[in-house]
């Protein structure tokens, strides 16, 4: 997303914990695999595509004391039953040591096993990642109508435009053809002809970028020319187009913003929210929304809310309390900047 940036951004990257729940995104790492009857395996094998590759780091591959001997031969055992072929392994990579598996592309080692251990899970599991427990089961990946497994998507950059079907989707006509089609064109005449045109924002400085209400992930989409990244934040309680996200090369992740999102203060030059705030006001105060905004976005930046004008004249008064320097345009738009304000003490709380 970032052809010939001479001032490249920062990586994208999440806090999190590798404990008892399923992550709400779909690449991490982590070096207790092996732990809670190899749940944490289990969760990563879920979330690779067939065909894909986990690199592991860690005192296991490398080291022969007791205890990484343990953990690296539990890590052999877990790794045949799931079917994960070891492509490499080193000693010699940073001095240091790496692995490298890969996941099978088809179903066929799994349900040829002699053993159904870890068993095979049911086909309720899989598409509910929001505060669900790490299951000990095996998640198949969905077979495609004509029975086979599920491809690579097509090359870079072509992907980003074109909607590959997921194993998340219904019948619902929310995920069809036409809706991709038409969100892809409304946000592309609405990045040329209204966000770059008319917002008072200084696109040249920014890098990081968070759409906090993706959609199909059209907003990302439209901004491929620039040298800046998108996080994408599917709600938790919004159709499910994280699939969709990944398929078109993007990055992405599911989110309660009723929450504190998982990142460090001050990460993000540029936050985005389109017709999200009705939701969210049912279900939490708009001041909390507001500090979680400010908790995230650099001094100097930008927040964009689209929304009604009930919704934004409620969000503007926050702000303004804030010290935002804020613009209320065509009765949708909110464009606020945070400026550099600090109470002269806690005295003013």
């Amino acid at each position: 997303m970032i052809p010939g940036a001479s001032n490249p951004p920062l990586l994208p990257a999440l806090l999190s914990l590798v404990g008892g729940l399923v992550q709400a995104f779909l690449i991490y790492n982590f070096t207790t695999l092996g732990h809670t009857g190899g749940k944490p395996l289990l969760e990563l094998n879920r979330v690779l595509r067939p065909g894909g590759y986990y690199i592991w780091s860690a005192t296991p591959v490398y080291r022969r004391g007791k205890r990484d001997e343990d953990d690296w031969n539990a890590m052999v055992t877990l790794t045949k039953s799931i079917c994960w072929r070891t492509v490499v392994k080193s000693k010699d990579i940073n001095r240091i040591g790496v692995v490298i598996y890969q996941k099978p592309t088809s179903n066929s080692c799994y349900t040829e096993r002699k053993n159904n251990e870890p068993p095979l899970c049911s086909g309720s599991n899989g598409h509910s990642p929001w505060y669900t427990p790490l299951d000990s089961c095996l998640l198949l990946p969905a077979l495609s109508k004509s029975g086979a497994g599920n491809s690579w998507p097509i090359s870079w950059p072509e992907r980003l435009n074109i909607r590959s079907s997921t194993s998340s989707e219904n019948s619902s006509t929310w995920f069809s053809q036409e809706n991709f089609d038409s969100d892809t064109k409304n946000w592309n005449g609405l990045i040329s002809e209204v966000y770059s045109s008319e917002f008072a924002v200084n696109w040249s400085s920014i890098r990081n970028v968070m759409d906090m209400n993706a959609g199909f992930g059209g907003f990302a989409a439209s901004l491929i020319d620039r040298p800046l990244w998108v996080m994408n934040v599917v709600p938790f309680d919004q159709p499910d187009t994280l699939p969709i996200i990944f398929n078109r090369g993007l990055i992405g992740v599911y989110h309660d913003w009723c929450e504190s999102f998982n990142t460090y203060p001050r990460t993000y030059d540029l936050l985005h929210m389109s017709y999200l705030l009705q939701s969210l006001a049912n279900r939490c105060d708009i001041i909390e929304i507001a500090a979680e905004i400010d908790r995230i976005l650099r001094p100097g930046r930008w927040f964009v809310l689209q929304d009604n004008i009930g919704m934004i004249r409620k969000m503007d008064r926050v702000l303004r309390s804030l010290h935002y320097k804020t613009a209320i345009m065509r009765r949708q738009f909110l464009v606020a900047r945070k400026s550099f304000w600090r109470p002269d003490s806690t005295d003013d709380w």
